[in-house]
């Protein structure tokens, strides 16, 4: 038996959660909005996808003016001072502004139904875009690094260091807040360029305390302080930018996590009726999880029975891995026979060729 992939759509939304995303509850997110229907009735629940584009959509913009009124506080300072420590602190703060812009396409992409093209729908856009972000780190990162080797070269007097402490705390406090926003709601909604947003504007908090210590060390008369406070920001943003690639290109190589795996296994040999479990394969496709599995069932059963087992397989899975939406599952009978041997010549071509 296979094809038994049913795409529940309204996503077993019992009283209780099955979101395991470690505990990470946005607060934010619930006094914003109000949390959708967790029942079986099909005409009041809302579609698990543009619900989370929508809270996506929401922390990008909120976010956006955070971050941006920051950079703007900052830019001025900077335009008073001289100080390319500060200059650095605020081309991150602005890149990471910037950065809403593709993500906020994607997540408007990812609300548009799968097509006879992309018959997974479009959730894959956001990995796209996280791969901009990325990009978006290391330019920034390079325009830091040429002000602050350009100010160590020919030095220059900073001025208004009251400001720029001031400034450097505002840029510590922006990005706390939106960094922890932007990781928490990307790890509910399964966003991995979100999360990798947030841990650029984590990054860019800690930074800002650098350039506090910048400043305190120009007031002391160590005019070198400046720069080098930029060339320390600029190492530590593309630190960050290693790991959002890191977390992008997995997402985008199809890893998951092996417990995720193990627990699907488990779950399968669970369920009533499967007697063994065979491959099991998981795959992100944007924010969802979709499932491939195999099991085994009593060569006596009928084709109905052996369908309500796959069906039972389903349905304990989707209960039981975080973001799944659907899984196909393919029943064998188990009677020691290869029922799948005229596949075994397509299958090893298909290994030989990757």
């Amino acid at each position: 038996m296979s094809g038994h992939e049913h795409d529940h759509a309204h996503q077993h939304d019992h009283a209780h959660q099955h979101d395991h995303d470690h505990g990470h509850q946005n607060l934010w997110a619930r006094l914003w909005h109000a949390i959708g229907p967790h029942s079986h009735d099909h005409d009041r629940v809302v579609d698990p996808v543009l619900e989370s584009s929508a809270e996506g959509l929401r922390a990008l913009w909120i976010s956006l003016a955070g971050l941006a009124a920051t950079a703007l506080a900052q830019a001025v300072v900077v335009a008073l001072s001289g100080s390319v420590a500060l200059l650095g602190d605020a081309l991150h703060n602005s890149a990471d502004a910037l950065t809403a812009v593709p993500l906020g396409f994607a997540f408007l992409l990812s609300r548009r139904r799968p097509t006879r093209r992309y018959t997974y729908g479009y959730g894959r856009a956001e990995d796209l875009a996280g791969i901009v972000i990325v990009a978006v780190i290391v330019l920034s990162s390079a325009a830091a690094a040429y002000a602050a080797v350009g100010r160590l070269l020919h030095p220059h007097q900073v001025t208004h260091l009251p400001a720029v402490a001031i400034a450097a705390v505002l840029g510590f406090a922006g990005n706390a807040l939106v960094a922890r926003y932007r990781i928490r709601t990307g790890r509910r909604i399964g966003s991995a360029a979100l999360v990798a947003d947030g841990l650029h504007a984590r990054t860019d908090g800690f930074t800002s305390l650098a350039v506090l210590a910048g400043a305190g060390g120009v007031a002391i008369g160590w005019r070198w302080a400046d720069p080098v406070v930029g060339l320390l920001i600029t190492l530590a943003i593309l630190t960050v930018g290693w790991q959002a690639a890191r977390e992008v290109g997995r997402r985008l190589m199809d890893s998951v996590d092996p417990a995720l795996t193990e627990k699907a296994e488990a779950t399968l040999r669970a369920t009533p009726g499967v007697l063994a479990v065979g491959r099991v394969r998981l795959r992100w496709v944007g924010r969802i999880i979709r499932a491939e599995c195999e099991i085994s069932v009593d060569p006596a059963c009928s084709v109905v029975q052996a369908h309500d087992i796959a069906v039972g397989a389903e349905h304990a899975l989707i209960h039981a891995i975080p973001r799944l939406t659907a899984a196909g599952v393919h029943a064998d009978p188990l009677d020691g026979t290869d029922h799948h041997a005229v596949l075994a010549g397509h299958r090893a071509a298909a290994q030989t060729a990757a």
